[in-house]
């Protein structure tokens, strides 16, 4: 799987995890360069609290389009420290 925006690759693995129709990046396969620490936060019943990316490339910033959990609770500690994408990010095979 990869994920990309505006021409930069911010992700790409062969061991990502699909959760409700998200698909989440190992933190090692995650290209930090193009993200920035977002001050969104939000809370998820099962999974706990989430924390976001603002996405920059080329100049452009696409607002917390990363997001990740970095203490989740018991039932979602598969995916804690994982990275998602939304808000135009492409994400294929």
């Amino acid at each position: 799987m990869k994920a990309t925006w505006n021409g930069a690759v911010l992700a790409e693995s062969d061991k990502t995890v699909e959760v409700e129709g998200n698909r989440y990046f190992p933190a090692e396969s995650v290209n930090k360069e193009y993200l920035e620490p977002s001050i969104n936060k939000t809370i998820c019943s099962w999974k706990g609290e989430c924390s976001y990316y603002d996405v920059v490339v080329n100049g452009e910033t696409n607002k917390a389009a990363a997001w990740y959990y970095p203490n989740t609770k018991p039932e979602a500690k598969y995916i804690e420290g994982y990275v998602a994408f939304w808000k135009g990010v492409e994400v294929t095979e």
